[in-house]
């Protein structure tokens, strides 16, 4: 319904909250987990099976698709001045292997239900607005997280995200082509306005607070450091305790360092390892190999950097204690961000002005928005998840927060894009 001007007043500006939590229970159906979530990992056939899907609701929204040859995707809505640099809503598709229904995939078809709100109310923007799938957000399958933004920001080289292996061996590269989904266009040649991700936010705080909307100021600065322990593979039972060279003890002995370090540089900081093999991982065969990830992040540049100095100081001497070899290397970094103070203050005039409970917070995860903060403005808006839980299949979000920070999203990006009628 329009007023007297012939524009939706404010008041009647709202996402449809069922049409979202359709599309996302849709979505959920594209590689499924096996308690209820989602392992949809990058560049597997069921990534492809949900680009497909999403293309085609995008599609039917009257959007067409621009992809660049890291395979992100770029629906455009057209604005009433096609020239001026796009308003950019963005977030990604791919899964943890036990993922959940909702991290980043949120932030995707919010965007999507961004664009048929505006449709089916009749509104016009002079900016065009652009709904973004990015590649690899998660880094599940291939480190570094935040991959194919990365490249787009020119953090990354093509070269260099290509080259990335997965478990198997795979290289990002083969599979992207193998998926289908690398286009022609040059990651980085396309212009942004503004940015707005949209995402769980994978923490207790807002769900403790009572609060429908995080809008983010800041987000973490992270390190991930790969470490790699050589020892003997050699029999559990028959070799002598001070014989051993065991790589498996150096990995203990080190993520017990971690967690040391960590607490030592409270408040605001983590650490932890999260991914960690052994070989021949076999119950009776001391490990003569492990390689694990140190997972450090603050808010703080300084006991971030403090933080991976004195792993790489007290980790070499653990190893030696224990006569093993030992390489360290970063595979993923990036500072604390501060996302954009005008952007940020679209976001709480938006929740503000639709009666939305609201805080300020900072992200404790790595977001693509984090990248893209490095070439354009860019802010994020988050809703609160069931005990904080994520990168879990019993991630949970409720119907009525999804179409919460969604309305916040529609305001601020027509803020950002500018209604002409």
């Amino acid at each position: 319904m329009t007023d007297a001007s012939g524009l939706v007043p404010a008041a009647n500006m709202k996402t449809d909250g069922e049409r979202l939590w359709d599309s996302l229970m849709q979505m959920a159906q594209v590689g499924p987990g096996i308690a209820g979530g989602n392992n949809r990992q990058t560049l597997t056939d069921a990534d492809a099976e949900g680009r497909a899907l999403f293309r085609q609701w995008c599609e039917d929204a009257g959007m067409t698709m621009g992809l660049d040859r890291m395979g992100n995707m770029f629906m455009r809505h057209e604005g009433a001045e096609p020239e001026l640099d796009p308003v950019f809503i963005g977030s990604h598709l791919d899964t943890q292997p036990t993922g959940g229904r909702f991290d980043g995939v949120l932030g995707v078809l919010a965007g999507l239900e961004v664009i048929r709100s505006i449709r089916d109310m009749g509104i016009v923007t002079r900016r065009p607005i652009v709904v973004t799938n990015w590649t690899n957000e998660e880094g599940a399958r291939f480190a570094p997280a935040m991959l194919a933004s990365g490249v787009f920001a020119g953090i990354l080289t093509e070269d260099y995200a290509n080259s990335r292996t997965d478990a198997e061996g795979k290289r990002f590269g083969d599979e992207l082509d193998r998926i289908g989904w690398r286009g022609d266009e040059v990651p980085g040649d396309r212009r942004i306005h503004a940015m707005f991700e949209y995402h769980i936010e994978q923490g207790p705080i807002l769900e403790a607070e009572g609060k429908q909307i995080g809008v983010v100021t800041h987000g973490q600065g992270l390190w991930w450091l790969q470490v790699t322990l050589t020892g003997k593979d050699a029999h559990t039972g028959s070799t002598p305790m001070t014989m051993r060279v065991n790589a498996g003890l150096g990995m203990a002995r080190i993520i017990e360092a971690v967690h040391r370090i960590a607490m030592d540089h409270q408040p605001d900081a983590v650490g932890a390892v999260g991914q960690a093999n052994v070989w021949p991982n076999s119950r009776n065969v001391i490990p003569g190999r492990a390689v694990f990830t140190v997972d450090f992040r603050s808010p703080d540049l300084g006991k971030l950097n403090a933080m991976r100095a004195l792993l790489e100081e007290e980790a070499p001497q653990i190893a030696a204690e224990l006569g093993l070899g030992i390489e360290i290397e970063p595979v993923g970094h990036f500072d604390p961000v501060t996302f954009d103070p005008a952007l940020v203050g679209k976001v709480r005039d938006a929740a503000e002005r639709l009666g939305y409970s609201h805080m300020d917070i900072v992200s404790g995860a790595g977001h693509d928005a984090c990248w893209i903060a490095k070439v354009a403005p860019t802010v994020m808006i988050m809703c609160p998840c069931v005990d904080g839980l994520s990168h879990n299949e019993a991630e949970e979000i409720s119907p009525e927060w999804a179409k919460a920070g969604a309305d916040v999203l529609l305001h601020a990006v027509l803020d950002a894009a500018e209604v002409v009628r």
